[in-house]
């Protein structure tokens, strides 16, 4: 079995690899083309995030029998497509779910006790501990969207903080458990002082946090989203913060990340953002520690050679 690994990957990877004895080539340079010539020849293909895998990047992959993406989401391959050529696809969910949990953690935190405000005053030599008072986490209510491997492993460490937990997925039935209760969007709404989206980018969730979703909460709420950026309209974040509603916002991602690349709108919203101290920032790191790097490796193969002991059975 030849694999194409077109992506930058941890090399833990490669000794994997080669203990189930397949061939791989790696190719991290790739572009797009690069990749659309190459694939006729190979039985798998291994990404992370370089480019959308579709019917017209697949147009002739006749030997591809898998796609493996070294990553949680799998908006970046129609997996409509996959389905219709008979090609299975792997993502690596549990890889990465704890690093992703701990960033959450982190970036509420930091936000509550004003831990990159103060550390700056500091660094400037101003002394001001009334102005940098802290927001405790114990006995707030969190309302989680999406409670899959990144939502199931937040819960789990908020419920160490003395959190109730909400939680809603519309994919999933009788998920409440020892960390979190199962609850309606419109409950979240009613409830929650803090909002975290961990759902993936679909037609449905594109743009759903907006200023009417915002605007329908009962009360002001802190906003956390390492999901997708695309999923979260910044102007609608701006504008909730400006009124009030929005008491703050962790954001590990952006509708727009090509940070030189923003429309004027985008611009304007990311200008306000990066300059309000009730906003943390980070770029798309939640799941990015050393540890998630090789425990992805080690979740794909896994998949793989689950599936392929099964076809070759």
């Amino acid at each position: 079995m030849k694999i194409l690994i077109a992506d930058s990957m941890h090399p833990s990877l490669f000794n994997m690899l080669d203990e189930q004895g397949w061939d791989y080539s790696y190719h991290p340079k790739f572009i797009r083309d690069d990749i659309k010539r190459a694939l006729p020849d190979y039985e798998g293909l291994v990404i992370r995030s370089k480019t959308y895998v579709d019917h017209e990047l697949l147009s002739g992959a006749e030997k591809l029998k898998f796609i493996a993406r070294a990553g949680a989401g799998l908006d970046l391959i129609d997996l409509d497509e996959a389905k219709e050529r008979g090609i299975e696809v792997f993502h690596a969910g549990t890889g990465n779910r704890d690093a992703v949990a701990e960033h959450a953690l982190g970036m509420l935190l930091s936000l509550f006790n004003n831990i990159l405000k103060s550390d700056r005053e500091v660094r400037k030599g101003t002394w001001d501990r009334e102005g940098n008072r802290g927001v405790e986490l114990m006995g707030k209510t969190v309302g989680i969207i999406g409670y899959g491997n990144n939502g199931t492993a937040t819960a789990k460490r908020l419920s160490g903080f003395g959190c109730r937990v909400l939680v809603y997925d519309k994919y999933r039935d009788n998920y409440g458990d020892a960390f979190a209760e199962e609850a309606s969007v419109e409950q979240i709404m009613s409830e929650a002082d803090i909002l975290s989206l961990h759902i993936p980018l679909t037609k449905e969730s594109r743009n759903w946090i907006n200023r009417d979703f915002i605007e329908r909460f009962s009360r002001p709420f802190f906003l956390l989203n390492l999901s997708r950026g695309e999923i979260v309209e910044l102007d609608a974040v701006v504008n909730g913060l400006k009124s009030g509603k929005i008491r703050g916002a962790c954001l590990d991602v952006l509708e727009n990340e090509k940070l030189d690349k923003l429309t004027a709108a985008q611009q304007e919203s990311f200008d306000y953002l990066r300059t309000s101290d009730n906003v943390v920032l980070t770029p798309h790191i939640g799941g990015w520690t050393h540890e998630s790097y090789v425990r992805i490796n080690v979740v794909l193969v896994k998949q793989i050679k689950d599936w392929y002991t099964f076809v070759s059975a």
